[in-house]
């Protein structure tokens, strides 16, 4: 991956977003997944990826897929921790 994140600098954006989370925007936030026509571009252009077989361009539209994915899979983690600590 070509991406390098300034993690406090992530951070401090991230805190931004998840302060404002109430339990129901955090349940939500928890089961969003990508639909089925973008979970099936990802994987081919995973599958591509894996032969070696990428264009330029679709490298950096996998690229840009994957750091998404990423900053997504780290505000759910962030919410599912705000969730434990809400009294149910």
């Amino acid at each position: 991956m070509k991406h390098v994140v300034d993690t406090p600098v992530l951070e401090r954006m991230l805190e931004l977003i998840t302060r404002s989370l109430n339990a129901e925007a955090a349940n939500k936030l928890v089961r969003l997944k990508a639909d089925a026509t973008v979970q099936a571009r990802v994987a081919q252009l995973a599958r591509k990826c894996n032969e070696g077989e990428l264009t330029p361009e679709e490298m950096a539209e996998y690229d840009r897929y994957i750091a998404f994915a990423d900053f997504i899979a780290i505000l759910q983690a962030k919410a599912r921790l705000l969730l434990a600590k809400k009294p149910r």
